[in-house]
């Protein structure tokens, strides 16, 4: 998907929702575990019930490929009923050099076919390019997370007194464009959205933290928003399981239509 299709379709759902498929087996109802796979049978009730609210979908490739070659599948069937024209993330956070990285590429973007892909930068530039030789697929860059263990490394600061993930998101923008590169920036820093803003001006942001993790959506808008939206905020557990019996997808519904009514009064406002 191309950065001009991903702003059309934020303008047409007037949306910026990103839907995490954490599918945990442990949370999911009860009833679902008869079916021959529980995790596909989740996720497609889930995207039914969802899909014109948000403009992404999100699998953490952890909680399937715990489950060897079934949890595979099931990710598999699941980007294969994703409906067209919805960003597809792999969050798998690779990371390596040469071969491995154009072998982790070629798992999600030809394989799996995915839009994107989450990648950790500390192995720097040949850990990162072998992602960006694949057309119309996007790397998304670690730069500040919303972790207690963000504040291990991300802000410490050089000589020059620049923190380490202002250093990232310099160096990186030097690799690929912002029609090529986004940033992971996490909510619960929402003043430090901001300064990553500043760093980035016209990247899109892939926010995670917003709904079970305390992150307001307002926060990150008013410190992220560009105007082109620049916004994938995500929620996960918060929609999943806001229900857990047989209605479920209704409730997760219900709970993706307040994020969705929220973001549009906040493109509205921003004339987008």
């Amino acid at each position: 998907m191309t950065r001009q299709e991903l702003i059309n379709t934020i303008k047409t759902k007037q949306s910026f929702l990103c839907i995490g498929l954490d599918t945990d087996l442990t949370k999911i109802p009860e009833f679902l575990l008869e079916f021959e796979d529980p995790i596909f049978e989740f996720n497609k009730r889930i995207i039914d019930a969802t899909h014109d609210l948000c403009v992404a979908y999100k699998p953490n490739i952890a909680f399937y490929e715990c489950h060897g070659s079934k949890g595979w599948d099931s990710l598999k069937k699941t980007m294969e009923y994703i409906p067209k024209g919805i960003f597809t993330i792999a969050d798998a956070k690779r990371g390596d050099i040469g071969n491995t990285s154009t072998f982790y590429a070629k798992t999600f973007f030809e394989y799996l076919n995915f839009d994107s892909v989450t990648v950790a930068p500390y192995m720097g530039i040949d850990s990162v390019t072998p992602f960006l030789e694949f057309e119309n697929k996007w790397v998304i860059l670690l730069a500040l997370t919303s972790n207690q263990g963000a504040l291990d490394f991300q802000f410490m600061t050089d000589s020059q007194g620049e923190k380490l993930y202002e250093k990232v998101i310099r160096k990186s923008s030097l690799w690929a464009g912002n029609d090529r590169l986004m940033y992971v920036v996490g909510a619960t820093r929402g003043e430090s959205i901001g300064e990553v803003r500043k760093c980035a001006p016209d990247s899109f942001f892939l926010v995670p933290g917003v709904g079970a993790q305390g992150g307001s959506l307002q926060d990150v808008a008013k410190f992220g928003l560009t105007k082109d939206c620049g916004l994938l905020v995500n929620s996960s557990r918060a929609i999943l399981y806001a229900g857990s019996d047989e209605n479920f997808a209704v409730a997760a519904r219900n709970e993706a239509k307040k994020v969705q009514l929220e973001m549009a009064g906040i493109l509205q406002k921003g004339n987008f």
